[in-house]
């Protein structure tokens, strides 16, 4: 019995933990759009940007963001890369952190894409 309780704490202990840790890379993102402006370009619900060949990020995928922000980042010299007269060089200012933190805060938006989860 004790062992199956001392299972329980570690268990809800690390739960919390990851919790935590989802919160502080959402809000760590939150900082990072501000910070690099993508409102500008993409709404500032995410959702309606000011042209529509731009995508709309809210609620997208937390893969399909961090693999469009590294493709954006290698460019179109290295295969799997993206060109974009605007995106290239932000995305080349981006750490990796910075890239999981964005896909994370755009991820947790409320979104009207219908996406398959």
């Amino acid at each position: 019995m004790k062992k199956i309780l001392a299972l329980a704490v570690v268990s809800l202990s690390a739960l919390v933990s990851l919790n935590a840790t989802a919160d502080s890379k959402i809000e760590a993102g939150k900082a990072a759009v501000a910070k690099y402006n993508c409102a500008s370009c993409h709404g500032a619900d995410y959702q309606t940007p000011i042209d529509p060949g731009y995508p709309k990020l809210a609620g997208q995928h937390k893969d399909y963001l961090k693999h469009a922000l590294v493709a954006y980042k290698r460019g179109n010299e290295v295969s799997n890369g993206r060109s974009n007269a605007i995106m290239a060089p932000l995305a080349k200012q981006l750490s990796n952190q910075d890239i999981e933190n964005i896909a994370a805060y755009l991820h947790s938006l409320p979104t009207t894409l219908v996406l398959r989860k």
